[in-house]
């Protein structure tokens, strides 16, 4: 962390108060902090800036239930013998085999620490899967005085999880429920990226290098670190891709355009979509576009010398969940390359299409207006697939395949 960013959030947290900073209870929050000068800008008026939804699309759709009755289903991930794992936040990985949810969860899958916003979150396969059997589980870990973001790889036989070995663990311990990140990609240099949340009263920690919260980090297969890492400076973690993160929602890399993509949720308003690249900072709690749940100002800042600018934000919130850049055949010729994302607010929850010329935004519209969407992968077939879930962890979860009419 550049030394204005470091005096730029010490001078926050003392402003308003070590709590404030931590919790956002704080009825000032940031706003009257003393920071250093020059280093902020932006216009404060587009976090409270109420945009209006974006309109119904245009393409008529067919919707298909493929599984019913999950709690939770927070992850989809295919096999190549055509099977469809989905993750359950509670604790189970589920198989649909043949177009049939089976009973069984898997076996021998580690316990989870189910709590709020904790459990069970992304399960990717390895790339050479069909020679190694390899799974990797991203899942909450420990008590609620002690947990993290733990990520475990595996091998996957006979549908039960074997030889499992931790590979990582998100650093320091929190005691916290919220905020976890899991989201998980291969990249195309054979590099596994995820998300690690801020652990919600500890945003501070996502300007802190020597923590993983509030991070994309960069490991090996086998949970060791990349040489060729970028370097966060003195004492940082060698595991750090990019910082400045809130709560990664959403990770897909973009084979075409050479681009991660990442999503978080704001607080109130400026949940974001960024590209992420290799030892930039995106600026959370620093700058954002978004104030506290209370309407307290996070901080008077939506841009800050030395981070990065999101390519896209929405105040107010959508809650974006699950992200997909499209890459099939099956839907028309523009929705190639373009962005597709849940949203799970209340009230409006949809599935969202970003439609990208290149690197710029054309527009955005809302599919599947009334269903809380969790994840969004394209499948094999170049169909839509998405889960959807009740907030409050009630067996009426779907995986839904969607196609254009």
């Amino acid at each position: 962390m550049n030394r204005a960013l470091r005096l730029a959030l010490l001078t926050c947290c003392i402003a308003i108060g070590a709590g404030a900073c931590s919790n956002g209870d704080g009825a000032s929050a940031a706003a009257s902090a003393d920071l250093p000068p020059g280093g902020g800008g932006g216009d404060p008026a587009l976090q409270k800036q109420l945009a209006p939804p974006a309109p119904e699309g245009a393409l008529a759709l067919n919707v298909e239930t493929i599984a019913d009755g999950l709690v939770n289903p927070w992850s989809l991930a295919w096999l190549p013998n055509g099977d469809i794992l989905v993750t359950e936040r509670e604790g189970r990985i589920r198989i649909i085999r043949d177009d049939a949810l089976l009973d069984a969860p898997v076996a021998n899958a580690p316990e989870t620490l189910a709590w709020n916003q904790g459990g069970y979150f992304d399960v990717l396969p390895h790339p050479g899967f069909a020679e190694n059997n390899l799974l990797y589980l991203a899942f909450a870990h420990g008590t609620r005085e002690e947990n993290t973001t733990r990520i475990i790889r595996a091998e996957f036989v006979n549908d039960t999880l074997q030889n499992i070995k931790v590979i990582y663990d998100a650093a320091p311990l929190k005691d916290t429920g919220h905020h976890f990140g899991g989201r998980m990609v291969w990249g195309p240099d054979g590099k596994l990226y995820a998300t690690i949340g801020e652990g919600s009263k500890y945003k501070e920690k996502a300007q802190d290098m020597t923590s993983s919260f509030g991070a994309v980090i960069r490991i090996n297969e086998d949970g060791s670190v990349p040489e060729d890492n970028p370097d966060f400076g003195a004492d940082a973690l060698p595991e750090l891709y990019s910082k400045g993160h809130r709560n990664g929602q959403g990770l897909s890399f973009d084979v075409s355009r050479g681009v991660l993509w990442e999503h978080e949720h704001g607080a109130r308003g400026g949940d974001e979509i960024n590209v992420v690249e290799a030892g930039e900072n995106y600026g959370w709690p620093i700058a954002t576009y978004g104030t506290e749940y209370s309407g307290a100002r996070v901080t008077p800042f939506t841009e800050y010398e030395g981070t990065k600018q999101p390519f896209k934000y929405w105040t107010p919130s959508i809650a974006p969940s699950g992200l997909a850049v499209y890459d099939g055949d099956l839907f028309p010729e523009d929705w190639k390359g373009d962005l597709l994302l849940g949203a799970m607010k209340s009230g409006s929850e949809a599935l969202h299409r970003i439609d990208l010329d290149g690197m710029e935004e054309k527009a955005e519209e809302r599919y599947l207006l009334g269903e809380r969407i969790r994840e969004v992968r394209v499948g094999p077939d170049g169909a839509i697939y998405v889960t959807t879930e009740d907030r409050g962890g009630d067996p009426v979860g779907k995986v839904l395949r969607v196609t254009p009419q």
